[in-house]
This record gives structure tokens, C-alpha cells and sequence, in this order.
């Protein structure tokens, strides 16, 4: 849909004074993003290939992260493709998506002027092997960069899968060390849970947006988002602008204000 003139001389008004108004607002430090509509961004612009809508929401991932350095937001996770994904979705359908990833994993976050640490969640094994080596390559390479910035990708991930995944780890580390399921039961925490999650290390996400209009999480960090805001988006993700952007994180730190009081 073409905006006109003088609404995108609005909408650019009104993302100045919500940045103004952010400039002293509570913001996430790790913000999770749910980014769906693809298939449907590429069917409403007349796009017979749903690639074309993978295409355009992986590009659109970059744009995204240049607002959350403008705001010092430096933990990002994105939610590329679930574990259900992989298995309804037909076979030319994601053969497309996983070109796709390894393409722009490629074009994209491995550039040095990239400030980004790439991390994955998910089951890399249940991923084609060029894929799994495009995502390995794009976390060994951006290690070692300095600031500390990290985007986390979920590809083939599913927040139930993660927490079996969880358990079965800590079963094999308790087992390791002598540890007996009676005394494992006895002093089990939710800290020994997390410390076998995919992303183990880094901070739960304070605001979860997911595009599209729907009104769901979609097994994406079900243990990590227990305690998360949540904010539903109509737009479709590659239509998703630094205005819908803006208004998440001004009404999540309304919500946190009135939290506090």
C-alpha cells in the first residue's frame, strides 16, 4: 500500500516525538521479535512466490536492528522459523527460506562494520547441513566483535522443544557427576533449568512483538517471556516501520511506569 505525501510527513513528525519522549523512558534491554505476515506481505502485493515475502522480511531484520542501536536496545532475538515450520510448510516453501537465511546470514551480519554477535537457538541438526554451516560461520565470525551486541536467531526452534532439550542436558550433567534423580528432585531450581537453555547467559526478554495481527507467542521463549510485555502489531513484518516500532516501545514503557508506581 503507497503512503501518501502527507501521511508520511505525519508519521515522520510523530516518530520524532515519540524518540524524544524515549530519550528517558525505560526500554527492554533484550527485545524479541515475532516476525510474521511473509506470506501474506507477498500475497497482498500480488507476489505469487513466497519467497519473494521471506526475502524481503529477512532484509527487513537489518532495518530493525539499526532502530534498536539508535536506542541503545542491545539484545535482539528474532523468531526466523520454528520447528513447525520445517515440517508443514511444503518442501519447495522451505528449501526457499533456508536459502534465504544462509543468503542474508551471509550478506548482512557477517560484515565488519556490523556491531552484532550473532547467537543461535534451535536445533541446527534438524536444518540442511549448507544451512547449519552458514549459521555456524556467522556465529564463529562475529565473536570476537567488541561492543557488546547480540542478535539471537531462533531457526528451528520450538520454546517446548527448548525446555526438553533443557532437561534431557541436566539429566546428563547430574548423571556425570554421581548425582541421583532423588537428589536432583530434591534441590531442583528454575536456575538449573535455565542454565540449559539455548540462551542461557543472556537476559529474559522485557517486550515481545510479534507482527501480522496475530495474538499469539507461537512456542517462541515460553520459559524466558514468563514475565515479558507483549505487543501485537497489525503489519505484516516487512511492512513493519520505525513508527510501529516506536509506539511498542512507548506504550512498554508506559506499562513499566505504571508498573513502578
Amino acid at each position: 500500500m503507497r503512503t501518501t505525501a502527507p501521511l508520511a510527513a505525519f508519521h515522520a513528525l510523530r516518530a520524532h516525538g515519540l524518540r524524544r519522549r524515549l530519550r528517558s523512558a525505560p526500554l527492554p534491554r533484550h527485545l524479541a521479535l515475532i516476525m510474521d505476515g511473509n506470506r501474506r506481505w507477498a500475497r497482498r502485493a500480488g507476489l505469487t512466490d513466497p519467497g519473494a515475502g521471506h526475502r524481503r522480511g529477512a532484509e527487513h531484520v537489518a532495518e530493525v536492528l539499526s532502530w534498536c542501536e539508535s536506542l541503545g536496545i542491545g539484545q535482539v532475538s528474532v523468531f526466523v522459523c520454528s520447528a513447525e515450520n520445517l515440517r508443514r510448510r511444503g518442501a519447495t516453501e522451505v528449501a526457499s527460506l533456508m536459502r534465504t537465511i544462509e543468503e542474508v546470514v551471509t550478506e548482512h551480519l557477517r560484515r565488519p562494520d556490523s556491531d552484532w554477535r550473532v547467537r543461535i537457538a534451535g536445533s541446527l541438526d534438524a536444518l540442511p547441513d549448507s544451512t547449519a554451516r552458514a549459521l555456524r560461520t556467522a556465529v564463529e565470525s562475529t565473536r570476537d566483535r567488541p561492543r557488546g551486541s547480540v542478535l539471537t536467531l531462533a531457526v528451528g526452534y520450538g520454546g517446548r522443544q527448548e525446555v526438553v532439550h533443557s532437561v534431557r542436558e541436566l539429566l546428563r550433567e547430574q548423571r556425570a557427576s554421581g548425582t541421583t534423580l532423588n537428589d536432583l528432585a530434591a534441590r531442583l531450581t528454575a536456575d538449573d533449568i535455565g542454565r540449559h537453555l539455548y540462551t542461557a547467559g543472556a537476559p529474559d526478554p522485557e517486550l515481545v512483538i510479534r507482527t501480522s495481527g496475530e495474538r499469539r507467542v507461537s512456542n517462541f521463549l515460553l520459559w524466558q517471556s514468563a514475565h515479558s510485555e507483549l505487543y501485537f502489531c497489525d503489519a505484516y513484518w516487512p511492512a513493519f516501520r520505525e513508527i510501529d516500532f516506536l509506539r511498542a516501545l512507548h506504550l512498554y514503557a508506559l506499562r513499566r511506569r505504571h508498573t513502578a508506581d
